[in-house]
């Protein structure tokens, strides 16, 4: 019997692996965690047509993570500031991180994703970013 799902699987663990090695961690979980908080905060952040075109990049198991529980009519938030943005970081991490912890995991989350999509996606994801956010995603590049 064939596992259709494994390739996307693996390349999920790919994904998060690469996150667990940028936060100098061995627990993949929280690899995880942060990488998921760190995704929905962009994606809250960005236009309904942006969002869709970003997740088009993603792995396929990666994608039904950053569409779960979405409510595009709420969206995007107009974060401005980096504190702001990163207070929806933390947020979504158990156990509230503060803002450094959170910059760390969205650092290392969007240094993965930044070497993953095409220079194309991200220029247009930067271009939507206020120029204080911007830093977070073309750190890595």
């Amino acid at each position: 019997m064939t596992d259709y799902f494994a390739p996307t699987v693996q390349k999920g663990h790919e994904w998060v692996n690469e996150v667990a090695a940028a936060l100098g961690t061995d627990d993949r979980h929280r690899a995880y965690l942060a990488m998921k908080a760190s995704l929905l905060a962009l994606r809250d952040r960005l236009p309904v047509n942006e969002a869709a075109q970003l997740a088009d990049q993603l792995p396929m198991i990666l994608r039904g993570m950053f569409f779960e529980g979405w409510n595009p009519s709420r969206v995007p938030i107009k974060d401005r500031h980096l504190d702001e943005f990163l207070e929806h970081v933390a947020d979504r991490f158990p156990g509230e991180p503060d803002l450094e912890q959170a910059r760390r995991f969205a650092e290392a989350t969007y240094r993965v994703l930044a070497s993953r999509i095409s220079p194309g996606e991200l220029n247009d994801v930067l271009s939507v970013l206020p120029g204080e956010l911007r830093p977070l995603l073309s750190a890595g590049t």
